[in-house]
């Protein structure tokens, strides 16, 4: 069976979305709202019920599947599926590799869709300003969380399951990112790379029950108070930048072997890639405490280390590209 036009490009805008969501610090909700198939996703998710297995039952397969909006789901889960599982080992490489450019050009496509998104409110007053300013301090403080050890119980990874989805269709706020503050990313990175369906169970199904609470709660919102919940939302992107920005100088690391927590002053460097390179094991330490610095800042503490400033410009640039690619698709008529 030929594919239409529009569910070729839904699977990329899941693609889109996945590629996003493998990155802690970067959205898969920001992607979904920039390419247009936000509200229909909300919509659509929190109109699943236990009803519609009755509809199944009564009425068949087929008036379930439209009811369900089957194929957009389906479409679209695919293309996230697809891109997370094969892009997070990607996405580890390049964080541990080449971290600067893979920030900057997330950096580039977030500060654009911060524009594009305050650009959907319609009318600016004080209220939505209010709604701006706590979610871009509330955003910020979320990024200035330390990560924790996590604990290595069933309901600990059916719990982080459940509030990364929900962090994962909030624009801004990045699923893997509430995951690496949970100190549940590697268990769930180590669970898919080793095919560990046990765990896999464990966070799907606390991801089920999150997306099925929350997509109610932000439909409600976007029912009630659309432009209210859209100045919100644009305040958590822009907060969310924080997380994101390319030359950081951490201050705390933790030994996953001991769960001792050390400074950096003890490897007398300032970012955590140069320390893991320093002992050859990028599994050995993972980061408690970071700060931003200018890229100047960044020179001035790794002596030899060049802050890339040239490629993470370009990178910012393709970024922003990409963003006016996304917003171009966004107005193609999406699948009903």
């Amino acid at each position: 069976m030929r594919l239409s036009k529009q569910t070729i490009t839904l699977f990329f805008k899941g693609i889109a979305m996945g590629a996003a969501d493998a990155v802690p610090g970067v959205s898969g909700g920001t992607i979904a709202f920039i390419s247009g198939i936000y509200p229909q996703l909300i919509k659509t998710i929190s109109g699943l019920h236990f009803g519609l297995l009755k509809t199944l039952k009564n009425q068949g397969f087929k008036t379930f599947w439209h009811e369900a909006n089957g194929n957009f789901l389906l479409t679209l889960v695919a293309g996230i599926l697809v891109s997370f599982v094969s892009l997070m080992r990607l996405a580890k490489y390049l964080i541990e590799q080449h971290p600067i450019w893979i920030w900057s050009f997330f950096f580039g496509l977030i500060v654009a869709s911060v524009v594009y998104m305050g650009r959907q409110v319609e009318r600016w007053d004080l209220s939505r300003m209010i709604s701006f300013l706590a979610g871009t301090f509330l955003a910020f403080y979320l990024t200035q969380l330390p990560s924790y050890g996590g604990i290595d119980q069933a309901w600990f990874l059916f719990l982080a399951g459940a509030l990364a989805i929900c962090a994962m269709i909030l624009p801004g706020i990045s699923g893997s990112f509430i995951l690496v503050i949970l100190g549940a990313y590697k268990t769930l990175s180590d669970a898919l790379h080793d095919f560990d369906f046990q765990k896999i169970i464990l966070f799907v199904g606390g991801a089920v029950v999150g997306l099925l609470s929350f997509s109610r709660v932000l439909r409600w919102l976007f029912n009630r108070f659309q432009n209210t919940t859209l100045a919100l939302l644009t305040g958590f992107v822009l907060g969310s930048l924080n997380k994101i920005w390319p030359w950081k100088s951490t201050e705390e690391i933790l030994e996953r072997s001991t769960g001792l927590h050390m400074g950096m002053e003890r490897f007398d460097f300032g970012t955590l890639s140069e320390a893991q390179r320093a002992v050859g094991d990028f599994e050995t330490f993972k980061p408690l405490r970071e700060t931003s610095i200018l890229p100047r800042e960044f020179a001035a503490i790794n002596p030899g280390v060049d802050p890339e400033l040239l490629p993470a410009i370009i990178m910012m640039v393709i970024g922003i590209l990409v963003l006016f690619g996304l917003e171009y698709l966004g107005r193609e008529k999406d699948a009903a």
